[in-house]
């Protein structure tokens, strides 16, 4: 597997407080990658250094196969774009000023891309209207059309549904998948909000304290949160005899539950469990929650 982004017990210390604490994760090539954690884990560090607007304090990373220490990073670096906590943008100047000051910081020779980047982001329509009087989704969009000036195939947007609306969040959204299902861009998505990213996702990073403390594939993550049908019985070694016989996939709770990962026939269990004097007494159908899965990964405390 290629991998875009790598990075190998990363560091990031002030003062008395590491905010990268061994830091390994890697990012595959195409991929949707969701980097999971609290405020305060350390996720805008990561994206901060790998944007070269901080350098670590131990460990390394290596960009498209390029390690940090070595003079091609910075060619590495201009084919990533990204938008650090919230957009850079001129915010007396309209959609299109802000692109075209973006290509002039850039040195691209001319502004023939400009009118893609703001259908692209919908917002070819603004005209006049200056990025001060944006709402905030509309300032987010316009930050990834920055972003995307010089055509990188690698982003990393930093909480880029924060604060935003339904609509806004719909928005956003289709933007991402479009850039990278018709654009093949890679995406870093650094956020906490789960729900929203199970929805984009292909692969994910969950980070506590500082460091990875798992990665996993989107189809792994659903494996994980899969649904099932949590009964309770009076004896579950019955019930795992039975399930057994039948061929069941089942996890064993405790002494009087278990989840089944089928949809059974309750009243032929129920039958069954008689003859091995194993009475039914409840049954619900069970998921968990990517947040309760989370939570799981890495306690219930918090960073701040």
């Amino acid at each position: 597997m290629d991998f875009v982004l790598k990075t190998s017990n990363l560091c990031k210390s002030y003062k008395h407080f590491k905010a990268l604490n061994g830091l390994t994760m890697n990012v595959p090539k195409g991929s949707i990658y969701g980097f999971v954690g609290r405020n305060g884990a350390g996720k805008t560090t990561l994206i901060r250094l790998i944007c070269g607007l901080q350098f670590p304090s131990d460990g390394t990373f290596e960009l498209y196969g390029i390690s940090n220490g070595s003079p091609d990073i910075l060619s590495a670096r201009r084919r990533m774009g990204a938008v650090v906590e919230t957009p850079s943008l001129f915010p007396e100047m309209t959609a299109e000023e802000n692109l075209k000051q973006q290509y002039r910081l850039l040195g691209l020779p001319s502004f023939e891309g400009i009118p893609e980047l703001l259908r692209l982001v919908g917002l070819e329509n603004t005209g006049k209207k200056t990025a001060k009087n944006f709402s905030l989704g509309m300032r987010q969009r316009l930050g990834i059309a920055i972003a995307l000036c010089g055509s990188p195939d690698f982003l990393m947007l930093d909480e880029p549904i924060n604060g935003l609306d339904p609509q806004g969040i719909i928005e956003m959204r289709e933007l991402i998948l479009k850039l990278n299902r018709e654009r093949n861009i890679t995406v870093l998505i650094s956020s906490h909000i789960l729900d929203e990213l199970a929805k984009l996702a292909t692969h994910y990073g969950f980070v506590d304290a500082g460091r990875i403390v798992r990665e996993m594939s989107a189809e792994e993550l659903d494996a994980a949160c899969r649904k099932c049908l949590r009964v309770t019985v009076t004896d579950t070694a019955a019930l795992a005899r039975v399930l057994d016989a039948a061929g069941t996939e089942y996890k064993i709770i405790d002494s009087t539950a278990a989840d089944i990962f089928a949809k059974p026939n309750i009243s032929k269990l129920a039958f069954a469990l008689a003859e091995e004097h194993c009475e039914i007494l409840s049954c619900t159908e069970h998921d968990e929650s990517l947040e309760g899965f989370f939570v799981s990964l890495v306690g219930g405390g918090s960073n701040e």
